[in-house]
């Protein structure tokens, strides 16, 4: 199946009537952050106990209120939200300039992967679970983005900023020219935002026709998650050569975790933001006024250039192996 079908049929919506229907899918700060007692967004809705209940269900809150608990970190050059179940983040954000990228401090042999401490132990990726799993350790907030102090350079290596993704073909290929775009865009804005993360989306089964969500668990034991696809959500503001344009450019993107060749046009795996919402359970952009959206591949040509990422790739293949016993 090829990676444009995958995508294709990889998000699902339910439509009116009978069946479902196919969507096309065309410094260190850390919170920790429960679920509120009460919701002011009015789109949400909280249970609430009657007084004259002969039960008080919110009781066993006396005992620990039991999550979801999301792990937020602020560094220098992104913000993470970890997800503990999975052991990836749910998504990184993170912001670049033309003046950011240009500063060249930071290097990356002076960097290694690591455990992010903040996260308690028994919720926390672990260098071995990367250990001969066959995987890279994939940045979703880039290194290379974080080149103007080598804190933010070593704040990528945080595995909070990590996820399982396939090396050959992907990481070090496709998703590593994909990466390069996104910072290219400083050629034309003053201001990149970009959001990245994993997304576990279901497939159908060749034997009964039911869909599925399966995946891949790496680690011993097998705590962390491999994802199916991965997303960017890209909001590029202030164009250089526009002054006057008040509107930002946005895109959505959502790329299989497998080999792809570099003849695939990115344009392939543009999406609705509403579909990578449906995916996630996240809200994107909602306090943005639709009207001052444009298309980002309508202003600029979506589309990688191929480079050789292979040598800054190895740089790391030795590094941060499993903690000695």
């Amino acid at each position: 199946m090829s990676a444009r079908r995958t995508v294709v049929s990889g998000i699902l919506g339910l439509g009116a009537g009978s069946g479902l229907t196919y969507l096309l899918l065309k410094s260190n700060q850390q919170k920790q952050v429960a679920l509120p007692t009460k919701v002011s967004n009015s789109n949400s809705s909280t249970l609430t106990t009657s007084t004259n209940s002969l039960v008080s269900p919110t009781d066993w809150f006396q005992y620990g209120f039991p999550g979801p608990i999301h792990d937020l970190q602020t560094r220098q050059e992104f913000v993470s939200c970890y997800n503990r179940q999975t052991r990836n983040p749910y998504w990184v954000i993170e912001h670049f300039t033309p003046e950011s990228l240009s500063t060249k401090i930071g290097n990356r042999k002076g960097s290694i992967f690591k455990e992010d401490e903040h996260i308690p132990e028994i919720f926390r990726a672990k260098l071995a679970d990367y250990f001969r799993s066959g995987y890279d350790r994939g940045h979703q907030a880039p290194a290379a983005d974080s080149k103007f102090s080598q804190q933010a350079m070593d704040d990528t290596f945080y595995l909070t900023n990590i996820a399982p993704q396939v090396g050959q073909g992907f990481n070090r290929d496709y998703w590593a020219h994909f990466e390069f775009f996104c910072r290219d865009l400083s050629r034309d804005y003053k201001s990149v935002r970009v959001m990245t993360g994993p997304l576990y989306l279901p497939k159908r089964d060749p034997t009964d026709g039911k869909f599925r969500v399966t995946y891949e668990m790496i680690g011993n034991p097998p705590n962390v998650a491999v994802p199916t696809h991965f997303f960017k959500l890209i909001v590029a503001e202030k164009p250089i050569n526009n002054k006057n344009n008040e509107k930002i450019a946005v895109e959505a993107f959502v790329l299989p975790n497998e080999q792809i060749s570099n003849d695939t046009k990115l344009t392939d795996f543009v999406v609705p933001i509403d579909a990578i919402e449906r995916s996630t359970g996240l809200n994107l952009l909602q306090m943005v006024n639709k009207k001052s959206i444009v298309p980002l591949c309508k202003e600029v040509n979506c589309q990688i250039t191929v480079r050789d990422f292979s040598n800054k790739m190895n740089n790391n293949t030795n590094k941060a192996l499993p903690p000695k016993k």
